[in-house]
């Protein structure tokens, strides 16, 4: 059942966001050579406190931490540890907060150092695609428009579009109807209405699209052990628009990166 959001809820949902938000923007200055993703982890989990805030991932699902850290081949949900990132490694960083009751929840991909350019088109695409998904999700399309704006995308530049991990809806649980495939076809699945807020998370591999999990019970990568990419936002319909509650502004002012992208889904 999708349970959709007043005016006011959208509000306070916007404010968990961007409690993940701001966090990332953080740790985007952290991300480097040397750094372990179990010293980021406690960095996130600090800085999600001090805003009042309390980390979504942490006990959920019996999950470990604050953070999940993918590294190259990892898809989604790594464990952070005490392994240095290396020079050319990327990391999926992704992030939940609760606040005010209500999960903001999103991801992105981080590259450390001088990153292999066939991988930075990787991260181009696939946060291109995150977008391009986003233009869909307007009242009276359906799932299936979102996820093959995003498969076609994708599949146009070669890369695999994983089916068995997906984005969802969010609110007062981590999870909620509906599913967001990133894979579909056009008109197929439930219909979007006003109020609806989700997480789409475009996961795209170099490779294949086939994954499978490490013995740690969390930890999903890519079976042909090629890198894969993930981004993450948190999305409302207003008004019957995409208007997004997250935001990259934080990450783009730490890495000193302009981009108006996310212009057309902002709030004003």
């Amino acid at each position: 059942m999708i349970i959709t959001k007043s005016r006011e809820e959208i509000a306070l949902m916007r404010e968990a966001a961007l409690v993940v938000s701001r966090t990332l923007g953080m740790l985007a200055k952290e991300v480097k050579v040397g750094v372990t993703t179990n010293e980021l982890n406690t960095m996130a989990e600090d800085y999600i406190r001090e805003q009042d805030a309390v980390p979504g991932f942490l006990g959920l699902y019996d999950c470990p931490s604050t953070l999940l850290t993918s590294v190259n081949e990892a898809i989604v949900h790594g464990l952070p540890t005490d392994i240095p990132l290396k020079e050319g490694d990327i990391v999926s960083i992704d992030c939940g907060a609760i606040k005010h009751g209500f999960y903001g929840d999103h991801a992105y991909t981080f590259e450390v150092g001088e990153v292999a350019q066939e991988t930075k088109k990787l991260l181009q695409v696939t946060k291109e695609s995150l977008y391009i998904g986003i233009k869909e999700l307007k009242a009276g399309n359906r799932v299936g428009d979102v996820g093959f704006a995003i498969q076609n995308y994708c599949e146009g530049h070669g890369y695999g579009v994983v089916r068995e991990l997906v984005g969802h809806g969010l609110g007062k649980t981590m999870h909620e109807d509906p599913e967001m495939p990133n894979y579909g076809r056009r008109g197929r699945g439930k219909k979007f209405i006003e109020g609806m807020t989700v997480a789409i998370e475009p996961m795209i591999n170099l490779g294949t699209r086939r994954i499978k999990q490490l013995k740690d019970g969390w930890t999903i990568v890519t079976q042909d052990g090629k890198p894969s990419a993930h981004f993450e936002h948190n999305i409302a319909i207003v008004d019957g628009q995409p208007e997004l509650l997250s935001t990259f502004d934080f990450v783009y002012k730490a890495l000193g990166i302009t981009s108006s992208e996310e212009d057309p889904y902002r709030k004003k």
